[in-house]
């Protein structure tokens, strides 16, 4: 998986999240929205999908496909590298 990738996600979420930490503190693995993790919430999961949208073209359906999508850094790069527009 790209790191390339992943650092574009991560600054996506610090950016579209206005998350008070650097793009480079935020961990591959780390869960987004448990209490150990970033602490996201459901209105953080509605911004990064509009942002994923936006930026790779990925559409994410339901809540059921956010709920897999949106586990961690690697999660929405694995994500995004299978549903994203062939460019």
């Amino acid at each position: 998986m790209s790191d390339e990738l992943k650092a574009r996600i991560k600054k996506i979420l610090v950016e579209n999240l206005m998350l008070q930490i650097d793009p480079e503190q935020i961990q591959d693995d780390i869960p987004l929205f448990s209490p150990e993790g970033l602490k996201l919430d459901s209105i953080d999961a509605l911004e990064l999908a509009v942002a994923l949208e936006k930026n790779f073209g990925v559409v994410i359906p339901n809540a059921q496909v956010a709920r897999e999508a949106f586990v961690s850094v690697n999660t929405i790069a694995c994500h995004i590298l299978q549903h994203a527009p062939a460019s």
